[in-house]
């Protein structure tokens, strides 16, 4: 979803989209929100304990969090140059990972 929702803030700096309008923008994130959900539900499905795997709601819930926040944080730094990764991003991702230890604890 990173994609699909932050991605087209760089469109006007590519020669192929400078003029596109934002029905077209959305049209395109939705495309790509789409592949992504093509994957997503699956893995929730397959992932949930009632259907036979490992993971309760709360559990795949945080781990989609978690896994959105590491790609937010890639793509950020690859494609944002100008945006920065501070000490208090940091400190906000070690809760995160708190977080995931108090859902996954017994």
């Amino acid at each position: 979803m990173t994609l699909a929702w932050y991605g087209h803030l760089k469109f006007k700096q590519m020669n192929w989209s400078q003029n596109l309008g934002l029905l077209t923008i959305i049209l395109i994130s939705w495309g790509i929100a789409l592949l992504e959900y093509c994957f997503q539900v699956p893995a929730n499905r397959i992932g949930f304990k009632e259907n036979g795997g490992p993971f309760s709601l709360w559990q795949l819930k945080v781990i989609q969090e978690v896994i959105s926040l590491t790609v937010f944080t890639v793509f950020m730094i690859v494609f944002f140059k100008n945006e920065t990764l501070r000490l208090n991003h940091i400190i906000g991702f070690g809760f995160l990972i708190l977080a995931v230890y108090f859902i996954f604890k017994k």
